[in-house]
């Protein structure tokens, strides 16, 4: 299988995010210095920018201290590292990033709807400056680059970018969790943001539970339905899947056996004090999510009941300053200020003080240091997307002892199951587990780690990079094979010479909009004299005609009953054969279901000008063919969310026709249908064609020798296709003539 580093002589990417991963600044004698940042996108992606020719987009932050000659210079640095600055609008810079971002996505994606601010001008500020990035990337693509585009700051870029680069590789990863239905529904532009995102081919989230939510809300939002995370979106298929990032495990393990570390390590040791005092560790960003203030709580309620640890453990509280300026985070940061002076004044001695406390930003190789003497490790957050504290803990103690605690509200909680997790809301579970942790043996630590740092180690940020764009370009793949090529006049040539060539052949022909052009009344639908003729002359000893329709029987053997054809009706229900008067079940089937669900159709058809149900013996149907259409996907998407979920228990599926919803016995359609012919020996020539969803359960199941026609347009499984039911009249005319 081909993979990124096979390609990557071929083709260039883009990565796109809010922040570039350089900062600019003056040093003390006011010169500029470019420094890399080390947060996890950072380097999680740095390899693959690093490599000839990708490119990085982002925007350069606040400028205000740079004059404009200085500007130019960082920029022109810049571009020498690969990246290219976005210029934002201090005023948009604001609204979208302060505003929208993080007043607004941040808080409500977290689940603290009592932060969220909603703001219009601060929504449209965002949709400018999501613009703004998109005619920087349209500026500089190329055909054939991948776009990857970053987080939560630019969750309408996808589509933007779509519209522009229709053909182009696009990937999106929200690095937060994304919210159940719930929650996501109260924010006002729902929908600009999840259509937004469904430009993208790929769309990846750190766990799978973010993956569900986000499909519930494509289908309750915006009416679009998946299978096994696959979604049609405006003809295009795009897939969603979870990829947990991981960290560069190799720098964090050599970290620690640096001697200059081990040096601090056993430094910082000493300074807590007497031997054997036991060190606990939490490092955070200064954030309402990370539930630093319930981790202080538990740790006093410890020392309360825990005497015995009296001078024994030391916690150090290492809190990362952000966003100052935000009325709730200073409020945030005089509570923690002033729990740490309520624990340390109730429990301190002359010699010890219970918690270690440190506002600020930390070296790596001062981290490192921490990480390593630590004896436990707290990660408690209320809600994280992953956490790469945790992961990058285990690193550092790499085979050896160390006890993590780990929130089941981070995303890392599903990968690092050996971990103590607790319930960061649930006091006397944390309180339990520092106990837990501070008296466990070192043979069940190591036990205990040893699994989780194996993985860890095997997948690296570096590979969860690499595993990302090479599921985007399967994605691609699978696009390109969903795209047929049109029958021109030289394959219908093929085509007539393999049909002629063949001893025995069978067709199997859709009816509304293969055979017959669609009509606002389905009962209306009836064939024409030239249609009866064409199928009647078709038919012989060496041809069978199967006309596979979800019509009901009843209508299939009024108008098609005198030919000699097969049929197939309700997707597969029911079969008879040419010349008979009897109709077979495919299999035994129940139509008790129908008595509950039938008011609950007939409501919306109440409801809804325009549309009617259709009953069978064994399914429901709703057609809004003739209703507007805003009118009628609102009321798709309310028909789903009213039935989708309960209709599995009954072994039943809500299956999209064309302008129709079916509900139908699971399990039966017109693929499972077609086996009856495409398994059969005798058969050396294989022709079906069909319009629709319905119609592709057969082109799946063809074997690969059939020739398979889409009549219409969409991405489809069949090889080939045909514009309309006029041009597939044209091709059944000149078989006939054979």
């Amino acid at each position: 299988m081909e993979t990124e580093l096979d390609r990557s002589a071929q083709e260039r990417l883009i990565i796109v995010s809010n922040r570039l991963p350089y900062r600019a600044s003056h040093d003390a004698e006011g010169h500029i210095t470019l420094e890399r940042s080390v947060g996890g996108l950072a380097s999680g992606l740095g390899p693959l920018h690093e490599q000839d020719g990708n490119l990085w987009i982002g925007w350069m932050g606040d400028t205000a201290d740079f004059d404009e000659a200085e500007q130019a210079d960082v920029a022109a640095r810049l571009a020498a590292c690969g990246c290219l600055p976005v210029l934002l609008d201090p005023a948009d810079a604001e609204a979208y990033y302060e505003g929208l971002s993080n007043s607004a996505l941040w808080p409500l994606f977290h689940g603290f709807p009592q932060f969220v601010r909603f703001d219009e001008a601060e929504w449209e500020a965002y949709r400018r400056v999501n613009e703004r990035f998109c005619d920087e990337i349209v500026a500089v693509a190329r055909p054939g680059d991948v776009v990857w585009v970053q987080d939560y700051h630019l969750m309408l870029l996808p589509t933007l970018l779509r519209a522009k680069l229709p053909d182009a590789t696009i990937g999106f990863f929200l690095h937060i969790p994304f919210p159940d239905y719930e929650t996501f529904r109260m924010l006002p532009w729902r929908e600009d943001i999840v259509r937004g995102v469904l430009g993208a081919d790929l769309i990846g989230f750190h766990a799978y539970d973010y993956v569900r939510h986000f499909l519930s809300s494509c289908r309750r939002i915006a009416g679009v339905e998946n299978t096994s995370g696959a979604l049609t979106v405006d003809g295009r298929l795009t897939q969603v899947d979870a990829f947990p990032l991981g960290i560069d495990y190799e720098r964090y393990r050599q970290a620690a056996r640096k001697p200059e570390v081990q040096r601090a390590a056993a430094a910082f040791a000493e300074e807590k004090g007497h031997e054997g005092c036991k060190v606990m560790l939490s490092v955070e960003r200064l954030d309402y999510s990370k539930g630093i203030p319930n981790r202080l709580h538990a740790f006093d309620i410890f020392l309360d009941r825990h005497p015995e640890w009296e001078g024994r453990v030391v916690l150090v509280l290492v809190t990362v300053p952000s966003r100052e300026n935000v009325a709730s985070y200073r409020a945030l940061k005089k509570q923690i200020d002033e729990l740490v002076g309520l624990i340390n004044g109730k429990h301190s001695t002359m010699d010890w003080s219970p918690v270690d406390y440190y506002y600020r930003s930390l070296s790596f190789d001062r981290l490192a240091s921490l990480y390593a003497v630590s004896d436990v490790m707290l990660v408690t957050p209320l809600r994280d997307g992953m956490n790469l504290v945790c992961k990058e803990y285990l690193a550092c103690h790499d085979g050896g002892g160390g006890v993590l605690v780990l929130s089941e509200m981070a995303g890392a909680s599903y990968e690092l199951h050996e971990a103590l997790r607790v319930n960061p809301f649930d006091l006397e579970d944390v309180v339990g587990a520092m106990e837990r942790a501070l008296t466990m043996g070192t043979d069940e630590q190591r036990r205990r780690n040893a699994p989780m740092q194996q993985r860890l180690a095997r997948y690296t940020s570096e590979k969860w990079a690499r595993e990302f764009l090479d599921a985007a370009h399967g994605v691609k793949q699978r696009q390109a094979g969903m795209s047929a090529r049109l029958l021109g006049p030289t394959t219908a040539v093929r085509l007539l010479d393999a049909f002629r060539g063949s001893g025995r052949r069978a067709l199997m022909l859709d009816y509304d909009g293969t055979l017959m052009p669609f009509s606002d009344d389905p009962g209306r639908v009836v064939p024409d004299s030239r249609l009866l003729e064409l199928l009647e002359r078709l038919s012989s000893e060496e041809t069978d005609i199967v006309v596979v329709s979800g019509r009901d029987r009843n209508t299939l053997e009024t108008w098609l009953g005198a030919l000699s054809v097969d049929l197939v009706a309700e997707h597969g229900v029911w079969f008879r054969r040419k010349a008979e008067d009897a109709w077979m079940l495919e299999e035994p089937l129940s139509d008790g279901w129908k008595e509950a669900l039938r008011p609950v159709l007939c409501d919306f058809v109440d409801r809804t000008p325009g549309s009617l149900l259709e009953e069978k013996d064994f399914s429901l149907v709703w057609h809004y063919r003739t209703c507007s259409q805003e009118l009628a996907e609102r009321r798709v998407i309310e028909i789903k969310n009213a039935l989708s979920d309960g209709l599995a228990d009954q072994g039943l599926a809500l299956m999209d026709g064309n302008k129709v919803l079916e509900i139908k016995p699971r399990g039966v359609d017109k693929g499972h249908a077609a086996h009856r012919w495409f398994r059969n020996p005798m058969y050396d020539f294989l022709l079906a064609a069909g319009d629709d969803r319905t119609d592709e359960d057969v082109f799946e199941a063809a074997p690969e020798t059939a020739w398979t026609i889409k009549v219409g347009g969409g991405p489809t499984h069949a090889r080939y296709t045909l514009k309309d039911c006029r041009e597939m009249r044209g091709l059944l005319e000149a078989l006939a003539e054979v």
